[in-house]
């Protein structure tokens, strides 16, 4: 006799003809986006940008901006060793995170290469939230034997918005949520919205002033419908990624598998990269007991085995490097640039970039990158100078101001 296949078969076996995943905020992101621009974040859906990347950029800068962080990874670890595990895999001394408190940190394998870099929220004392770019569960349930800890990712239960720019604050207190001036740098509080919570932290990835908010999945477009009825009159505006990857850049902020190839990802042995070469040295606490990758980073410093360095430059002329090579006297090729863009803010043509020591550590003089512009259609080779200058390229007071200020 012949079955009629169920609608959970159908649906099962139809799984293929969903190519992206969509956000809880999708319904709204989709009702936006005029340029049709997206990309493959995690398997989701995400624009590049929505309507005009330019605008949106400065939306950043002298608005607000609300970007879509669902896709980003996250995971809640939780039990009385939750302390004593997130301590132990991460680089940075977790008993010092206080509850109610964010610290940026990074993880690394058992040869001291860096696995991702990521959020590490501390909810409560035995509650905490691991945010990264890559999915690790693998790895941390791995890592997670002998410790009474729970690991579970709830990256499709919860979602994630930043809202980031000079009006920022303003928006939130305008939406009603209460005492949300109290948040320093790092902070975090939670806040009653439509029948249940939501995370507010004083954190983001653009250099500005800003915040970020994690609620229950089932309350996202509630919460997007709140904040953009009190931000009409502040100015604020959705925005891609494009616009959000040029304030990371202007504040000196990198991105795993942009800036650096993570050890889990990287096919070739001489792409691996320890904490000290791509700028994370300043995580390890050298009073800190026994973690992934102690020795090895250690032993690295002590025979002096690191060969790579991430810096940032400054580049003659206003065209950006994007991917350029990085030459001593024009003539050896000495590393690459992962990141680059002229800015509106620092007036600077700027990148990121990661050379071999010892160029960029202690020879810093007469590099140069190779830029190729396209000049009616036909593409001109410029050697321009570059000098290596701190990070970040631009320093906003408002980012940390206490309290924060009223735009």
């Amino acid at each position: 006799m012949n079955q009629q296949p169920s609608s959970a078969r159908i649906a099962a076996q139809s799984h293929f003809r969903t190519l992206r995943l969509g956000t809880p905020f999708q319904p709204r992101i989709d009702a936006l986006a005029k340029t049709q621009d997206w990309y493959n974040w995690a398997g989701y859906r995400a624009p590049h940008s929505l309507w005009d990347e330019e605008l949106e950029y400065f939306a950043i800068r002298s608005q607000s901006a609300l970007f879509d962080i669902s896709p980003m990874t996250k995971y809640r670890v939780e039990g009385p060793d939750a302390e004593a595990f997130l301590d132990r895999v991460t680089l940075r001394d977790v008993t010092r995170l206080k509850p109610g408190r964010v610290h940026y940190t990074a993880w690394c394998d058992d040869e001291g290469f860096v696995l991702d870099d990521g959020t590490l929220f501390r909810l409560s004392p035995t509650r905490f939230r691991l945010c990264s770019q890559e999915r690790h569960l693998p790895w941390l349930l791995d890592s997670a034997i002998g410790f009474d800890v729970t690991v579970e990712e709830e990256t499709e239960a919860v979602a994630g918005l930043a809202l980031q720019g000079p009006t920022s604050f303003a928006v939130l207190r305008d939406a009603g949520f209460a005492d949300v001036e109290k948040l320093k740098a790092f902070d975090l509080a939670e806040f009653p919205h439509d029948g249940e919570t939501v995370t507010i932290s004083r954190t983001g990835f653009t250099g500005d002033l800003g915040y970020e908010l994690i609620m229950p999945a089932d309350k996202a477009l509630t919460l997007w419908d709140r904040l953009m009825a009190a931000g009409e009159l502040r100015g604020i505006r959705a925005i891609g990624y494009t616009a959000l990857n040029r304030a990371r850049l202007e504040a000196g902020l990198i991105v795993a598998n942009a800036d650096f190839t993570t050890a889990e990802y990287a096919i070739r042995a001489d792409r691996l990269r320890m904490p000290d070469e791509i700028g994370l040295g300043f995580m390890i606490d050298l009073e800190k007991a026994y973690f992934n990758g102690r020795r090895a980073i250690f032993e690295a410093r002590a025979k002096r085995k690191l060969q790579h360095v991430l810096v940032g430059l400054e580049i003659e002329g206003n065209i950006p490097a994007e991917h350029a090579i990085v030459y001593h006297k024009k003539s050896q090729e000495v590393g690459l640039v992962s990141a680059a863009m002229w800015s509106p803010m620092a007036k600077r043509n700027i990148a990121i970039a990661s050379l071999a020591r010892p160029y960029g550590d202690t020879v810093v003089d007469d590099l140069w990158v190779e830029i190729y512009a396209m000049r009616e259609l036909q593409y001109q080779k410029l050697m321009k100078r570059a000098k290596v200058v701190p990070r970040p390229f631009i320093k906003l007071d408002r980012r940390t101001a206490n309290p924060p200020a009223d735009f």
